[in-house]
């Protein structure tokens, strides 16, 4: 099992946030706060089921207060729950919602990159993860 301590492990997570940040636009919370990766999973979850429990789970730890933070527990809950593809594929469903987060460079809004990102992630369900949460 790849556990906190991999070397592998830091390098997945950083190569998933940097795509989940890349072509990211500008956006802002009500009170200021830039919004993050982890705000645009949420609402295109919250779009397609009733309740995410990585969301729910990430949400009730207290400790996390910025969006990045919040964004790599729920990269990690997913991991380890198997469910990182899934859940992506879910947020990736709707192509309005993704130009409305994204910008044109995106490899999210090339159908064929997008095939190949969900690919190479559904492969990671193989995979065990034991990663401190």
């Amino acid at each position: 099992p790849v556990t906190d301590g991999s070397r592998e492990l830091h390098s997945l997570c950083a190569q998933l946030e940097f795509l989940l940040q890349f072509d990211l636009k500008e956006k802002r919370s009500f009170f200021g706060q830039r919004k993050d990766y982890w705000d645009f999973l949420c609402q295109g979850l919250a779009r397609r089921r009733q309740e995410h429990e990585g969301i729910r789970f990430v949400t009730s730890l207290d400790k996390l207060k910025t969006p990045v933070g919040r964004g790599r527990a729920f990269l990690r809950y997913c991991l380890v729950h198997r469910q990182l593809a899934e859940s992506l594929q879910l947020c990736l469903l709707d192509p309005e919602n993704l130009r409305e987060w994204y910008y044109a460079r995106s490899p999210f809004l090339s159908p064929q990159r997008r095939a190949e990102i969900l690919g190479s992630l559904y492969e990671l369900d193989g995979v065990t993860f034991h990663l401190v949460l």
